[in-house]
């Protein structure tokens, strides 16, 4: 090669050394960088010259100028990424849990101060007391007092656990919109890397790392899969559907309840819809639900990934009540943390608001049978009394109706009816699980008024003068008695007593679920978080020592340099003359 030629080749050191120099300083400056991925240089050949061909040769006789700083790549690892992404969704599903079960601790354990367990407790107190003398104006006022802190620190509990699912109905509502949010910042990279690796010669790495971020980020909140095309467009799914694909980002979009405000995430794209007079669509999203939370919790069928998804189960679809608790619609509410507590929560009050309220009806009368109506109709199993009877001024109003404890809100307890014997009565109004307005529900129920405002409404004195020890030991009894369950699945029976120990019990044991699973997935996440840091991670210590390799190739270009640059002057001025 002629010697000026030589010079190139040192240039070339001189120009790939101070790459390789820039790139190790650029991993070095990035080493605590979240989500950088470390660069490593990859150095080749330049093209060779041919100076002459032989056939009868090993090979062509020729000459090399110089080397070429072929490649910045990035070093990540496929599988550890999926990996990863997976058990970190994983994770935050059961961190969400994990923050959920702890709330509802918080909530049932502590109200102003004092556990609701202390107004039970309160209650059941001033039935013995009332028991040892019923006909005392005393223990009849500390009862129906009892009876209304009762009710009272239940609606607060049941109003703190209403407040927190309009707090995770916000969440969800803040994690849809943060999700939209990366669905178009990684379509806006897509464009920004495609454009600038579209030479082929430049590598957008710190682009690319931005987007991998975003898809570790998106991975906690849903359950994704990814790929990348041969543009280097990442296209995203998420449940199975289309999320980012081509140059379109699919956002998600909510639906908001009339009745309760909840949202739900759905998919316009696979929703119908149609056009209002305002011009407005109205979506119908039946089947374009973005989650489907009828299907089990499982590891083994990975349903359990993501934190939205876990904000939704948790969250539930509406207040819940004691008709939740039955068999045939119990399955709707026990994947719902807050659904599950609110319904047997209320199956407590409704247990003991209904059970009070029917031994004080027997005290006035109130018997169970089929009643004629004046126009025939016959009201079969009916619990009735009659207006005028000889026990009218016990336990009854000054209508005539039997005296309540609890009394609904919004309906009449009794209605009043013509027999067809000609005598008037008053029939109870039964419950219809289908109206929700005649329900002894907490949302529904409230102290008598009457009975407030004079306690001694209930003297607990029959006409004949004797002290109705019967129905003070009933209400003891209805305190002690085991008939009660928390849910379908739960076979163990309870007194009104330790129901609510129970609940609270069993709180806290799906709590130490919680956070047991939720332990053992963040050390997965850890492990696996550590496997791939070591590939994509930045050392330190390996980049020094890039650094000190990449810095004396730089010098021996340098070197190479100066040594033709000696040879040229020496020819020109010593050789020259």
């Amino acid at each position: 090669m002629p010697l000026m030629g030589s010079l190139y080749i040192g240039a070339s050191g001189l120009q790939t050394g101070q790459n390789a120099l820039n790139t190790t300083a650029h991993n070095l400056t990035n080493v605590d960088t979240v989500g950088y991925t470390r660069q490593q240089v990859q150095l080749s050949d330049r093209s060779y010259i041919t100076i002459s061909k032989n056939p009868e040769s090993i090979s062509n006789k020729q000459t090399g100028i110089g080397v070429k700083y072929s490649n910045v790549k990035q070093v990540r690892d496929y599988f550890l990424d999926k990996t990863y992404r997976k058990e970190s969704g994983r994770s935050m599903f059961y961190e969400v849990s994990k923050n959920v079960m702890e709330e509802v601790e918080i909530q049932l354990g502590e109200l102003n101060g004092e556990a609701f367990q202390k107004d039970i407790a309160n209650l059941w107190t001033a039935v013995q007391e009332l028991t040892k003398d019923p006909s005392s104006s005393v223990t009849q006022g500390l009862l129906v007092q009892r009876a209304s802190e009762f009710i009272e620190s239940a609606l607060s509990v049941y109003a703190g656990l209403s407040s927190y699912q309009d707090n995770l109905n916000q969440q969800v509502a803040q994690q849809v919109n943060k999700i939209n949010d990366y669905g178009e910042r990684i379509l806006k990279l897509n464009d920004q890397i495609r454009t600038i690796e579209s030479g082929g010669v430049e590598h957008a790495n710190d682009l690319r790392d931005a987007r991998n971020q975003l898809l570790d980020e998106l991975a906690e909140l849903a359950t994704i899969s990814y790929g990348e095309d041969v543009y280097g467009n990442v296209y995203v799914q998420i449940e199975g559907v289309d999320f980012v694909k081509g140059g379109t980002c699919y956002q998600i979009g909510m639906q908001e309840d009339a009745s309760t405000g909840f949202y739900t995430p759905y998919w316009p794209q696979n929703a119908s819809y149609k056009i209002m007079d305002d011009g407005t669509k109205q979506y119908v999203i039946d089947g374009a639900e973005v989650f489907d939370l009828t299907r089990e919790i499982s590891s083994d069928k990975n349903t359990d990934i993501g934190g939205l998804k876990s904000m939704l189960l948790a969250r539930g679809d509406r207040r819940a009540d004691f008709t939740d608790v039955t068999e045939e619609r119990y399955d709707s509410v026990s994947q719902s943390v807050l659904m599950n507590i609110q319904a047997e929560f209320d199956q407590l009050i409704h247990n003991v608001v209904t059970k009070v309220n029917d031994i004080l009806a027997n005290a006035a009368g109130v018997k169970t049978g089929d009643l004629t109506l004046q126009d025939g109709t016959v009201l079969a199993g009916a619990r009735f009394c009659t207006v005028d009877g000889e026990r009218i001024n016990y336990m009854r109003n000054e209508d005539g109706t039997p005296i309540q404890m609890f009394n609904k809100v919004t309906t009449d307890a009794y209605t009043k009816v013509t027999g067809a014997d000609g005598i008037d009565y008053y029939v109870f109004n039964e419950e219809d699980y289908s109206k929700p307005d005649s329900l002894y529900s907490l949302k529904n129920v409230r102290i008598d008024q009457g009975l407030m405002q004079s306690p001694a409404k209930l003297s607990f004195m029959k006409e004949d003068g004797s002290v109705d020890m019967e129905t003070a030991t009933a209400l003891k009894e209805a305190f002690m008695t085991e008939e009660y369950t928390l849910n379908p699945y739960v076979k163990k029976q309870t007194s009104f007593v330790d129901y609510y120990s129970d609940l609270v019990a069993q709180v806290a044991n799906s709590g130490y679920v919680f956070r047991s699973i939720y332990e053992n997935q963040e050390n997965t996440v850890e492990s696996t978080r550590s496997a791939r840091d070591q590939v994509i991670g930045v050392s330190s210590d390996e980049e020094l020592s890039n650094m000190i390799r990449f810095q004396n190739a730089y010098n021996a270009s340098s070197r190479y340099i100066n040594v033709i640059s000696e040879m040229l002057e020496h020819i020109l001025t010593a050789l020259g003359r």
